[in-house]
Formats: structure tokens, sequence, C-alpha cells
């Protein structure tokens, strides 16, 4: 086989090879500081952020840090929504040593714990709004010290003041945490902190930055331990692959969580690497989103289909300009043809899937931006990452266009698990993370995304992969949103279950589905049941949660048998 085949479709903006700086994460934004003082690095409802405001405030945050007692090594959790404040705690907390825990704020009370002591963070940083959540658990945990920060501190006047009791309204709570004992407010730190910051040696290679923990779709949620490295050269990555983008002149729409690895590397840091502006939104509201759009002006807007969607399908979208739109990288789920070309048509702009894991910082591979590229694929790997597909279960590599195993290498893969050495040692084999998702390469060294091994079907003996159908789905002219499970049967094994989100005004019955689908579709791949929802459950970052549904229907059909 031809080695690296799809570098030959590189175009030669994009260099095979690139150069790393061996510096830690943070450094970039003490350069972005130190050339784009004044420059506007964070559009936050209204207020802006300056890059001298953020490294100023970030050295700040690191200072109080230290005098708490944080350590080089320290793990410190942040759960926040987007907002200045997170970009502030993940820099100043790199500033002071710490190993940054993002932590998702939809989290639990029993997943806050569990990722708390798993991690062994020893500070929490989280809104007012998700204190009492903490304040529960804080015994069964190391956690030492809570920062606490509010909406409203980042907002500009009247809405500083407005904001509180609109919050209120809307959700009953009125927290007020003092700035005492082991609370302590996040303004009053900014108040009282000074900038003078003992800066540790750094290990380029090998210190970790970022405590990544996966959705736990699969079992328990596990800690993908990040580097620095890990970190820096998948932005860099980013930047080569967006290499029409000019450096300090982009601005980026934030609206995917930055708790989650694929905003950190392709919003966060990349924008402060670039010194751009990033504009963050703390949740996503097609409303709010489309009237920002409109107003700032972004450029460049990483997502997930979901969110494009959304958008597209918010009954006032002719009333906003999106033409500011140039580049979007699509991620967390498959990226249906009818979404892209309607996306791009509405914006003007590109929108390209790409395809990466918690595993690989996240980005891994993805379509060109602006080159050819291939209709239901992922597109190739980046510059300084190899990837094949192996037979599963082994690392020998099949031919062209069989299905395998999705194998990655490069230097944006993870060190391991945190102390967990036996699944590290099964998911990194021979120096290949193997993903556990199934494709195939064709002669041309394009690659493609059949489904993950565990989402496959086997009905009747027969192997469904359920992206095939879902993208069968996508074209049909009534469809919003849809997924497709296989649930438990006990004559087939598994029954092929269609989920489905109409969009505004469409009727359509489960024999007009089944019709269109067997048009299609081989029989055997055809849905055997069709459920109608208003929406489908999501992963903060906008993935829909396929097992979530499964385990609903194991609930169901447990609950229909007689005791």
């Amino acid at each position: 086989m031809t080695e690296k085949p799809w570098l030959a479709h590189y175009p030669p903006e994009i260099p095979h090879t690139l150069q790393y700086p061996s510096m830690p994460v943070q450094e970039y934004l003490t350069q972005a500081h130190e050339q784009f003082p004044e420059k506007v690095a964070i559009h936050f409802l209204g207020k802006d952020v300056t890059y001298n405001e953020l490294y100023d405030s970030a050295m700040k945050f690191a200072n109080y840090l230290q005098k708490l007692g944080i350590q080089k090594g320290d793990r410190v959790a942040i759960m926040l929504p987007n907002g200045p404040q997170a970009v502030i705690s993940f820099y100043g907390i790199l500033y002071a040593g710490g190993v940054v825990v993002m932590t998702n704020p939809l989290y639990t009370e029993r997943e806050i714990a569990y990722q708390m002591n798993d991690s062994g963070a020893r500070l929490i940083v989280t809104l007012d709004l998700l204190y009492p959540r903490v304040a529960k658990v804080l015994k069964e945990t190391k956690l030492e010290n809570v920062v606490v920060t509010a909406i409203k501190d980042y907002l500009p006047f009247p809405k500083n003041i407005i904001y509180p009791f609109i919050q209120k309204r809307q959700t009953g709570l009125s927290v007020k945490v003092e700035h005492r004992g082991i609370n302590h407010q996040f303004l009053e730190i900014m108040k009282i902190a000074s900038t003078d910051v003992k800066k540790p040696d750094f290990d380029f290679e090998h210190d970790l930055a970022l405590l990544q923990y996966t959705g736990g779709t699969t079992g328990s949620p596990k800690g993908v331990m990040l580097t620095h490295k890990n970190l820096i050269s998948n932005a860099t990555m980013c930047d080569a692959w967006l290499y029409k983008c000019k450096k300090g002149e982009e601005t980026i729409m934030g609206i995917i969580p930055l708790f989650h690895v694929y905003g950190l590397t392709t919003v966060l840091i990349l924008s402060v690497m670039q010194g751009n502006r990033m504009v963050l939104l703390p949740k996503f509201d097609p409303e709010t989103a489309l009237k920002t759009i409109n107003k700032q002006k972004p450029t460049l807007f990483p997502g997930a289909p979901t969110l494009y969607i959304g958008l597209m399908n918010h009954p006032d979208i002719a009333k906003y300009d999106l033409s500011s739109i140039e580049a979007c990288l699509s991620g967390s789920a498959p990226l249906p043809a009818e979404v892209q070309e309607k996306f791009e048509k509405i914006t003007g702009g590109k929108l390209v899937e790409g395809y990466g894991l918690t595993e690989t910082s996240p980005v891994s591979h993805s379509n060109l931006v602006w080159g050819e590229r291939t209709k239901g694929s992922i597109g190739y790997p980046y510059p300084d990452t190899d990837s094949k597909i192996f037979l599963p279960g082994t690392t020998e590599e099949v031919p062209h266009g069989e299905i395998g195993e999705i194998a990655i290498k490069g230097p944006q893969v993870m060190q391991g698990y945190w102390n967990r050495p036996e699944d590290t040692a099964a998911t990194i084999v021979d120096g290949w993370l193997l993903t556990g998702d199934l494709g195939y390469m064709d002669e041309g060294g394009h690659f493609f995304i059949v489904d993950r091994k565990k989402d496959m079907i086997i009905a009747g003996g027969f192997n469904i992969y359920p992206r095939e159908i879902e993208e069968v789905l996508y074209e049909h002219e009534a469809v919003q949103e849809c997924v497709v499970a296989g649930i438990p049967d006990p004559y087939r094994g598994e029954t092929v279950k269609a989920y489905i989100v109409l969009k505004e005004g469409y009727t359509v019955t489960e024999e007009e589905f089944d019709k269109y689908c067997r048009e299609h579709l081989a029989s055997f791949k055809v849905p055997r049941i069709y459920e109608f929802r208003k929406e489908l459950p999501k992963t903060a970052v906008g993935k829909i949660l396929r097992r979530s549904l499964v385990d609903e229907e194991r609930a169901k059909q447990s609950e229909a048998i007689p005791s």
C-alpha cells in the first residue's frame, strides 16, 4: 500500500510536517498580550475583554491560586459555561503550574463527586447557580477551596444590574456566596490579587495541561491525559489547515462548550494562538446565536451538526446576515450532506466535516476547507498524523476499501488514561490509538466512518450501520434531526429503530417513511419502528445520545415483563 496517499491531495499551502514551539500552552497568551495588548480577545454578551486585560486577569488568578497552595501538577477543576471567567481560569491555572480538569456544568452531584475524586482536584471554579451542587459533595471529595463567579460578573452596565433579576425569574434561584473561609469570589480575587507569579519550569513533552474526561457512554468516565505538546500540536494543525485565515484578524464564534476539548482547542487555544477575537455565548439559543452572528460578524464557526441544524431551521433566519462566516469545521457527530449544502448556501462559506476524539486533543482528520472534498468522507489525516485501518482487535492493516477499526498516530494523541494503565494499554497498542470506530480508506486516502463498533446493529445476522440509515433519513425534506439505534429484539437479536424530529409544519406517517426508506435502502436496513419526538437527548456539545435511547428501550421492555 502507498504510505500516506492523502498527502498527494494536500494543497501546497498545507505543509506535510509542522514545527511546534517547545513552550507551554499559556505562553501563547503571553505572546498575544505582547503583540496585541489593546486588541479585543473576548466578546461576551456586549462586554469586551482585551488581551492586556485577559493576561493580567489570568496572572492575578494564578497568583491567588499559588497563595492558596496550588503547586505544579495539582489538579484544578473548572465547571463553568462559556464566558471570560472560563478563559481566565484556564490560563490562570496553567500559569500557576496546575492541571486543568474541565467539568460539565450539567453534571449531577454524583457525577461531580466522581470526577473530583478520580482527578484528585484540590480546587474548583464554578458558577453561583451551580454552587449548591458542589457544596453538597464537598465532604466526599479532596476539594479544599471553591471559587465562585456569576454570569453578571462580566456583563456590561446595565446588563449586570438587570441580569440577576432575569436569572431569578428563569431559575427561581438566587445564590450569594461570601468571600471567606474556603469560598472565594472571582471578582474579589481580581481586586486583591497581584500579577506576581512564580512560573514553574515545564516539560513540553510530558507535563499535563489538561485532564479531559470522556463521556462515559461505555462505562465510568476516564480522565484523558493531554500534555502541553498534545494541545499545542493539535491547535497548530488546525491553524495550518485554515491556511487562508489571517493572524489577528479573524473572529471565532464560540458556541460549542469550552469545557469540551473540541471547543477548548478550536475556539479558545486556536483563537489565542492566532491573536484573534472569540465571541462567546454561555448556551446555545438559536435566536441569540443568529443575532450575535449578525452583529459580531464571526469568520470562523466551529460547531456540531445540531447547532447548524438549529440555526437553519429557525423561522426568522432570513432576517439575519450570516455572510461573514467563511469556514466551519463540524465535529462531534456525522455531518449530513443536506445540512452541509443548505448551510453553505445560506452563509456563502464552507462547512466541512472533521473527525477526532477526546484522546486526540481532539482533531485527527478533516475535509479540506478550500479544495476538493468527497461526499460522506471525514477527509484526510492532519499534518504529522498517520492513520490506518486495522482488522478489529489487531494491528494488522486491511486492504483499501475494506472495513476495519480506525487507528491514529500523531503528536496530538494522549499520554494515556489517568490512573488506568490497563485501559491505556488496551487503547494505545504499538504507538497506535485504537479508536473503536469502524471505517475504511479508499485508494486516494479519503477516510470514511461507518460507525462505532459499539453502535453497529446486528439484526438477523446482518451487520447494519446506523450512520448509513441516518444519511438517507436526513435527505428527506421533513426531517430536522434523527438518530437510528438497535433495540433488543427476542427474535432478530436487535431491531432497527429510528427516532425522528420533524421540521415545523411537516406531518409524515410511519408508513410514508417506510416506503421512502425501502426506495433507498436494502430491506434488512429499513427501520422496523419509527418514533417521533419533539427533541432528542444530547450532550452539551450537541452529540445525540444514541446509547441513552437504547437504555430507555431496555428499561421499557423490563417493565413490560410480568413479575
